[in-house]
């Protein structure tokens, strides 16, 4: 079985060759670093310890049958699963008429209404947060799922503006010309010529927001009621009063879930470089 060793240029001396060598073991820790806190909840998630702690007693499952039997964990799943999805599909078609409409119009102070509608982005969450929380009492919208939806729709919103524009840079407008001369709608354009086109950055932009909703927990603190707790928001409320395993076991799933998403999103960037190249 032949080795394959690293091919280097006739004109890299032993110095840089050393260089490659170090930098890559520099990368290699840094990422180790980086990961290693996060995957160290993992085998804790099978510990038969009521605590938190090194070295493991034993193996066991019984925090995972704990979370999937609780009412509590098992209704803030719930809450996620309503909240996020649909956040996400609010943030999903307005940012991808914000970006589509930024992107055709020229004007002055787009930048500006660009920028405000990235803030989100930018703005403390917890300034977020009390804002949101100010404007929704006054309304009626605080406590409510509603009110929780549209906050994290805000949240989300941001991500899919700036993947769509970025996905918009490189767009044709002379197809959009063409396909209206030859008599189709601007609805039917849009859905024919320029969604497709927009697809990859508006699923990846959508993957964000849902990661985003999914994830956030300030906002949720301020405006969601004791029905409406989240996955985060109980997960927060277990750490204060108590931090039992069964935090770790589902912080293990949603290690594997964001995981699952991340490759996903990657899986969409390599398809959209492929479809550019063509």
């Amino acid at each position: 079985m032949k080795t394959i060793l690293p091919t280097f240029a006739p004109y890299q001396s032993l110095t840089e060759r050393a260089w490659f060598f170090i930098l890559r073991g520099l990368n290699g820790l840094t990422l180790l670093f980086l990961v290693l806190p996060i995957l160290v909840i993992v085998p804790l998630s099978f510990s038969e310890s009521t605590f938190l702690s090194y070295p493991m007693p034993g193996v066991s499952l019984r925090w995972y049958q704990n979370l999937f039997e609780s009412e509590e964990w098992m209704r803030a799943a719930k809450n996620s699963f309503i909240v996020a999805p649909a956040a996400t599909l609010i943030a999903t078609v307005l940012g991808t008429l914000a970006a589509v409409g930024l992107n055709k119009a020229e004007f002055r102070g787009k930048g500006l209404v660009m920028a405000v509608l990235i803030s989100p982005m930018v703005v403390p969450v917890v300034v977020v947060g009390v804002g949101v929380y100010l404007f929704f009492a006054d309304i009626g919208l605080s406590e409510s799922y509603i009110g929780l939806i549209l906050a994290h729709a805000a949240l989300g919103a941001p991500f899919v503006v700036t993947t769509v524009a970025a996905t918009l840079q490189g767009f044709n407008h002379n197809l959009v010309r063409a396909s209206l001369s030859l008599g189709a709608s601007p609805l039917s354009t849009f859905f024919r010529i320029t969604l497709p086109v927009i697809a990859p950055g508006l699923v990846s932009g959508a993957l964000f927001a849902f990661a985003t909703s999914f994830d956030e927990v300030v906002i949720t603190l301020f405006v969601a009621g004791p029905g409406q707790s989240t996955l985060p928001r109980q997960m927060f409320s277990g750490i204060r009063e108590n931090i039992s395993p069964t935090i770790a076991a589902l912080a293990t799933i949603l290690i594997v879930f964001s995981t699952c998403l991340l490759l996903a999103l990657e899986w969409l960037r390599g398809r959209n470089k492929a479809a550019a190249k063509f």
